[in-house]
């Protein structure tokens, strides 16, 4: 396992694990996965040397981190535990109210790594970072980040801070490649982390899906797997598969791989099985050439999609009206 220093966190295993699934319906888990497979997972993370597990008050409405908790179980306190506040009305007492539903939940005195979900369109964050500094300063985070901010809110939220908010975590694959041109060099240029989810793009790129192989079930429902971004990635997807075939790895890994290149940057892949989490733990031993890095950055580059994804916290504000 390969591992990267950040402030107030210590070392952090480059491949975490995403627990959005845990408890969640949408993604076909149910109570005998949160009491057998999930535990199984965690475990076998541990053993592999992953240090960093990312979950939120809104997986599951509570759910993934008690299945989270249940998992670590005593050595909960030995690792990067992520969570994030849900952020509709982003007000210190509600900031703080969060924290302590999760802090419970996660039965943990000081949560390692606090997140705010999504920059509130009309709540600046001299607001929400009130919040957040108050729990920094009482010792019950050992750090603030945020989700799905732009360069411009990240630095505004710095600001507000008065202090490094250390990590953004974003949608960031070779599929959805945008923070390659603006967030990756603002992290290696201050120390930073950007913590990539749906770093496979939903298992667009491990290459099976096709024009007349199409994926069922919540994926059938992301723009991505629709006919036109189907023809439209298959560019990427022979690249993909080039550099695979000449390591003798699978393309998923290969695409895992070309993230942990870059400077500052984690990836937090979910894991449905032992078998998976080890798949997605070996492409952290995986070293591209330079050249292939480059074609991967190019073909990455090149490949633009239609339509758009709705993030997971536009799902929860469209379901609960906000």
């Amino acid at each position: 396992m390969r591992f990267l220093e950040v402030d107030g966190l210590g070392q952090v295993s480059r491949i975490g694990l995403g627990t959005w699934q845990f408890g969640s319906r949408e993604w076909g888990y149910g109570s005998d996965y949160a009491g057998g497979g999930a535990g199984a997972i965690v475990r076998r993370a541990l053993e592999l040397g992953v240090t960093l597990f990312d979950t939120a008050e809104v997986y599951g409405f509570g759910k993934s981190e008690r299945i989270l908790t249940e998992a670590l179980g005593e050595r909960r306190g030995e690792v990067v535990v992520a969570s994030k506040v849900f952020p509709i009305a982003p007000f210190p007492p509600l900031v703080r109210r969060s924290f302590e539903g999760s802090a419970g939940r996660l039965q943990l005195d000081t949560i390692p790594l606090y997140q705010v979900h999504q920059a509130n369109p009309v709540v600046p964050d001299s607001v929400t970072m009130r919040g957040m500094g108050e729990l920094l300063d009482a010792g019950k985070i050992g750090a603030a980040g945020v989700s799905n901010y732009s360069l411009q809110r990240w630095r505004q939220a710095d600001l507000a801070l008065g202090r490094p908010v250390v990590s953004n975590q974003v949608q960031f694959s070779l599929a959805t490649a945008g923070p390659l041109e603006d967030l990756v060099p603002f992290a290696e240029r201050e120390d930073r982390m950007v913590m990539a989810y749906s770093p496979l793009a939903q298992g667009l790129l491990g290459g099976k899906y096709t024009v007349d192989h199409r994926p069922g079930g919540v994926r059938a429902m992301n723009p991505l797997f629709g006919t036109e971004n189907l023809r439209r990635v298959e560019p990427l997807l022979a690249t993909l598969r080039e550099v695979a075939d000449a390591h003798d790895v699978e393309p998923a890994q290969v695409a895992l791989a070309w993230l942990l290149a870059l400077p500052r940057v984690v990836a937090i892949p979910g894991a449905s099985s032992v078998e998976q989490l080890e798949f997605n733990v070996a492409a952290a031993d995986l070293d591209l050439a330079a050249d292939e890095l480059a074609a991967l950055t190019a073909a990455a580059r090149a490949f633009t999609a239609v339509g758009a994804l709705p993030t997971l916290v536009e799902r929860v504000r469209e379901r609960l009206g906000v």
